[in-house]
């Protein structure tokens, strides 16, 4: 028996844990899943033989090394932040690893001692990332078996809410770790290249230079950039191309009700704040505004941001419940934008019946023989339940699909990767076929 190390069992991990677990006796594998909510995980088993649930405290490192050592393969669903002393101690017991999440500057320095340890530490195979590397890296390489110039790629991807679930002014709810959405674009200037310009946004513009895409069969959605788009012209093998622009999909309107509390200052995590213990929604709005002493918080609010005071962003606002007299509900000092998160969970946590929805667009313009083309390529997945979403689905199908490659040997160049090589995405893609997990594509000229 092979013994795979699963740290980590939230939102996303639980179609994660029912592969592993389905899979577990054909392919000889014994499953130990280490969360700090063991009743949980005891619950995602469901007294499936060959699953163990186990308490772990991650910063107990002596625990976290022992139980890698004792395993073959080691799957981290920690947050980003928490990978490292899980990499560390696979590179020194020599442990295969796997992450849905983005290679740190950290992780990547890891590569030459994972690969001088003959291991694999593949990162980025989950959804964005993940699914969209496999996918576009399918289409550029057959583009470019054929002989042609690659001379634009967009990709735009989006975890909302199915449109029979879309009860809300915001046509949203979180799908995945919440503290991502509250903190997105958040690290620094957005970076792409458009018509062979280079472009930057800074943050307290992101949400304001949106475009909308309109995918067929799926409606209107609104895009704004992701992070660095400029990285992926190396990732991708995209030299000389003139556009790349990497972006997040939201309903129409979703980024302007959201800029609000970017202006504000609310989405900030660089300090805390006071008094949190009794803070009540509508005061932390109002810690934001400007003194005045008959002055609403909601005119205080629409003056600041020159909005109509039933313009479409305040009514978004309002139906959060910000202006309510209702305590927050943290105990401990907390920043802008954690205790902005905690308001959001009380109304944009999936309900029981309701479903969300992935969807994935990508543009790609290239040139053969001479003439200019264009493919877009859409995928779309539909959850079937508040536990067993699409988003789960498509973070953990692809992962779990990966680490058992990599436990029969089908992947094996050692170091650390994403999966942009045909070794890791073509068993990868052609098994979520089987699940329905599928990018249709679409000549447009």
């Amino acid at each position: 028996m092979s013994n795979i190390l699963l740290i980590g069992a939230g939102k996303s991990a639980t179609t994660l844990i029912d592969y592993l677990l389905n899979n577990a006796v054909t392919e000889k594998w014994e499953v130990t899943i280490a969360d700090m909510d063991v009743k949980t995980v005891e619950e995602k088993i469901d007294g499936r033989p060959h699953g163990k649930a186990i308490l772990l405290d991650v910063s107990n490192l002596d625990q976290l090394e022992q139980l890698i050592k004792k395993n073959d393969m080691v799957i981290s669903m920690l947050p980003a932040f928490m990978h490292m002393d899980v990499a560390r101690f696979c590179v020194k017991h020599k442990k295969n690893m796997a992450t849905a999440s983005y290679v740190s500057d950290e992780m990547q320095e890891l590569h030459e001692e994972a690969k001088k340890a003959g291991i694999i530490m593949l990162n980025e195979i989950g959804l964005d990332p993940g699914v969209d590397h496999m996918t576009a890296m399918e289409v550029l390489d057959k583009l470019r078996y054929r002989g042609c110039v690659i001379t634009g790629f967009e990709s735009f991807t989006g975890g909302l809410m199915a449109p029979e679930s879309e009860n809300n002014p915001w046509k949203y709810k979180f799908t995945w770790n919440p503290r991502n959405v509250v903190m997105a674009a958040s690290g620094g200037a957005v970076k792409f290249l458009q018509g062979g310009k280079f472009k930057y946004i800074p943050y307290h513009k992101v949400f304001r230079r949106t475009e909308v895409i309109d995918i067929e069969g799926y409606g209107e959605y609104e895009g704004y950039a992701n992070r660095d788009s400029l990285k992926y012209i190396d990732l991708y093998n995209l030299e000389g191309v003139k556009t790349i622009y990497r972006g997040t999909l939201r309903r129409v309107g979703f980024s302007k009700a959201w800029d609000v509390f970017v202006q504000l200052g609310a989405t900030d995590d660089t300090y805390e704040m006071e008094n949190t213990a009794q803070l009540t929604h509508r005061e932390f709005i109002n810690s934001f505004l400007f003194y005045h002493p008959t002055d609403s918080v909601e005119t205080k609010l629409a003056m600041l941001l020159k909005l109509d005071h039933d313009s479409d962003e305040l009514r978004k606002v309002t139906w959060m419940g910000c202006f309510k007299d209702e305590k927050v509900g943290l105990t401990k000092p907390s920043t802008p934008a954690q205790i902005l998160q905690h308001i959001l969970e009380k109304k944009w946590t999936l309900e029981s019946g309701e479903k969300d929805m992935i969807v994935m667009w990508h543009k790609f313009n290239y040139v053969e023989n001479g003439i200019p083309h264009e493919i877009h390529a859409t995928l779309a997945v539909k959850g079937d339940d508040d536990t067993h979403t699409a988003m789960a689905k498509t973070v953990g199908i692809p992962l779990a699909i990966a680490v058992k490659n990599i436990m029969r040997g089908k992947i094996i160049t050692p170091g650390v990767h994403i999966p942009n090589t045909k070794e890791i995405y073509q068993p990868v893609l052609k098994e979520l076929q089987e699940y329905g997990i599928k990018c249709s594509e679409k000549m447009i000229y």
